[in-house]
């Protein structure tokens, strides 16, 4: 419970850093000539990458779930999807110059050379958040963790060598590395932006998988950490039990041949 309380506040944080205006990191007339790149649309919209980082992967842990019948797998599965987007660094998109100066018309202070915009105030504030790529850090982050995720339940470094295996491993990597080149393509990001993003998704998707799961070419790499200590302790439990139950039995026995052989012996006094 109490790490679906921190989730859910780390997920109203985020609300609030989006809210926020970023950092304007001062922008001058020289450092326009790799900021002139075309305004574009998403090639991957904003309202896909949930769909791609978030409900794609809990879907599949939803279907293991439901045929595996285990609680474990399904909360810490999701728990570890989280969006951790910083607007701190406030760089400028490749497509600033036309956020700026919609109408081609740029203007600079004549003491700092500095950018003067007269654009919309929403789309400057954008143009602010290059760095790291949200999109990227997302889809990495959570299709990151279900590379792990998959390469566990699938066995694929059981040393068979099943090349399918890895395919199906890799082909999560493959999809959030297509939407991290859109980004590039788009003159949304510079490729430092979209290779940090990836960065950091990866990172947190693997220590979020490691701190739950053991290593995918562990022998009980398909249950979490949880579900294995549970079969521990209730298999340390049953052990406790019957070799409390053994000793009352092994005394009974015992007595009841100590008996019979007193009998034994009062039986051949008599004769």
């Amino acid at each position: 419970m109490y790490d679906w309380i921190i989730l859910l506040l780390l997920a109203i944080i985020d609300g609030l850093l989006n809210l926020i205006e970023p950092f304007h990191r001062f922008v001058g007339r020289d450092m326009m000539t790799d900021l002139r790149y075309p305004m574009k649309g998403n090639t991957v919209p904003f309202w896909a990458v949930p769909l791609i980082g978030i409900v794609l992967p809990c879907a599949i842990f939803g279907g293991i779930y439901f045929k595996k019948k285990n609680f474990y797998d399904l909360h810490h599965g999701i728990l570890v999807i989280t969006d951790a987007i910083k607007d701190g660094v406030g760089r400028p998109r490749p497509d600033f110059f036309w956020r700026c100066f919609p109408d081609g018309n740029d203007v600079y202070d004549n003491i700092t050379t500095g950018v003067i915009c007269h654009g919309e105030k929403s789309v400057i504030k954008e143009g602010h958040k290059s760095f790291p790529s949200g999109h990227t850090s997302w889809s990495f982050a959570g299709l990151g963790f279900l590379s792990w995720y998959l390469a566990g339940k699938i066995t694929a470094f059981d040393h068979r060598g099943h090349v399918a295996k890895l395919c199906i491993v890799f082909l999560p990597l493959l999809t959030a590395a297509l939407v991290a080149v859109s980004r590039v393509d788009d003159y949304w990001h510079h490729w430092q932006d979209v290779f940090t993003g990836a960065l950091i998704g990866l990172t947190v998707a693997s220590f979020c998988y490691l701190q739950f799961f053991p290593y995918p070419y562990d022998a009980d790499a398909f249950w979490p950490h949880a579900y294995t200590f549970q079969l521990s302790e209730e298999r340390n439990s049953r052990n406790a039990n019957s070799n409390s139950v053994r000793p009352t039995v092994i005394e009974t026995v015992t007595l009841r041949d100590s008996s019979s052989i007193l009998d034994d012996v009062e039986g051949g006094r008599r004769l």
